[in-house]
């Protein structure tokens, strides 16, 4: 493929929309375009179009059971790829989207059958970006798009992100700057006779008992951070990121749980082994430790902040610069579930001072 072409979008002004009207053609022809959302960068093509989807797995290198949530600029447009819509999806999407929720419905199969890997449901959100916005209602298509990065690396939170990974494997890319969230939306599986969250996300449990009451947690996501044999867990995954590594920054990254003296004892340790170190820790534990190569992903007392960070940190430290890294662990409270799964999902190990 020819160099990737890339659009620089601050904002949505009539020369902008030239651009995005560009990229939207490109999708129409089956070619793949990453675009911003609120959480991260997403890799869309044409949800309908095999042959264009196929193109994201091949870009990607992402295995081809692992499914796709498909992105809509509105909510009235769900009927036309889904089976039906639950009362408690509709209460769901009306609280939370635009946002980052995605919602697991069976789908009337309308969707290419590479985009639900085969299965009866189908993932579909609405994402809250002026950027994702203009290029869905451009293109009058619904996306499938995972994260715009190689498979297994941490997701794209800037498109210098994307760039780093997917430049000449895509045939575009719309830079509308950072995002917000940072982590990818919460996926909440509809199609049974309680809501269950498939992958924590921007939206927390909390937020969404709030709307339908109980709300049950997959069963796979109490085992995450356990030495479990590859792919164990979840032999067909109803979602992404519940089968495979992902998230992996490309040193090897430990998990440390415990205070400020055993994280430096962590340290000295690797050090005087002769191991180039780096960490990753907030700014409360930051200030406290002796070392040079520090990343600091937020403040603990802001979890949305470390959330935001989190995906730029885990892609800080290059193999050539550490050979391992050390990450401070977090409360699984609110957003705090979805950055432990991601760090989980992204170490080689944890070690636990208690």
């Amino acid at each position: 493929m020819t160099d990737t072409k890339v659009w620089k979008i601050d904002q949505i002004t009539s020369e902008t929309e030239r651009s995005i009207k560009e990229a939207a053609a490109l999708l129409v022809q089956n070619q793949v375009v990453a675009f911003p959302t609120e959480t991260v960068y997403g890799l869309g093509a044409n949800a309908k179009e095999a042959d264009a989807v196929a193109r994201i797995f091949e870009a990607k290198g992402r295995p081809a059971d692992n499914p796709l949530i498909v992105h809509l600029a509105e909510r009235n447009q769900i009927d036309a790829y889904v089976a039906e819509v639950p009362e408690m999806a509709k209460k769901l999407l009306a609280a939370f989207t635009p946002g980052p929720l995605t919602v697991i419905l069976k789908s009337n199969g309308t969707i290419a059958e590479n985009v639900t890997a085969g299965l009866s449901s189908v993932g579909v959100r609405i994402p809250d970006h002026p950027v994702a916005q203009a290029l869905l209602r451009a293109c009058r298509l619904p996306l499938a798009a995972p994260s715009a990065n190689k498979s297994g690396r941490p997701s794209p939170t800037t498109a210098a992100h994307v760039y780093e990974d997917l430049q000449g494997r895509i045939a575009g890319l719309l830079d509308g700057g950072p995002t917000g969230v940072g982590v990818e939306s919460t996926v909440v599986d509809c199609t049974g006779e309680v809501p269950i969250i498939l992958r924590p996300g921007g939206v927390t449990r909390e937020q969404l008992e709030e709307v339908v009451g109980s709300v049950m947690v997959d069963p796979a996501l109490a085992v995450q951070g356990e030495e479990l044999p590859e792919n164990k867990a979840v032999e067909k995954p109803r979602a992404p990121g519940m089968k495979y590594t992902h998230y992996a920054p490309e040193a090897p990254m430990w998990l440390v749980n415990g205070d400020q003296a055993f994280m430096q004892a962590q340290i000295d340790t690797l050090q005087q082994a002769g191991n180039k170190v780096g960490v990753i820790a907030s700014e409360e534990l930051a200030d406290q430790l002796e070392i040079g190569a520090i990343n600091r992903c937020g403040s603990r007392d802001n979890l949305h902040e470390v959330a935001a960070h989190l995906y730029d940190a885990l892609r800080s430290f290059k193999k050539s610069d550490v050979d391992i890294i050390l990450c401070e662990t977090f409360p699984e409270t609110g957003v705090g579930q979805a950055i432990m799964n991601r760090l989980h999902k992204a170490a080689t190990k944890k070690i636990n001072q208690f």
